[in-house]
């Protein structure tokens, strides 16, 4: 199973990115995050639908010092050619 995410609210500055990758490559999540110029921190994952959800439910509590507002989450129909389990890539 493959999802796009956003995360809104205080999530850049504060180690999200690595927060996500950390939280993704323990779940066994292939993909990638990065920043948005809005703000927000968007990416992809791919793996079984368990720990997708796990991964979601961490995304909405995220780091000690963000503060995220709204978390969008798209499932998305086509298997992309991820790798799994890893790497999961922190992107500029």
């Amino acid at each position: 199973m493959q999802v796009r995410f956003r995360v809104h609210g205080g999530v850049q500055g504060v180690g999200f990115r690595r927060f996500v990758a950390r939280t993704a490559e323990a779940q066994g999540l292939a993909g990638w995050v990065r920043n948005e110029l809005d703000g927000s921190v968007s990416g992809e994952a791919e793996g079984p639908e368990a720990a997708l959800e796990a991964f979601r439910a961490r995304l909405a509590e995220g780091p000690p010092f963000a503060a995220v507002l709204r978390l969008d989450w798209e499932g998305l129909d086509m298997r992309s050619s991820l790798p799994l389990p890893l790497p999961f890539d922190i992107r500029r």
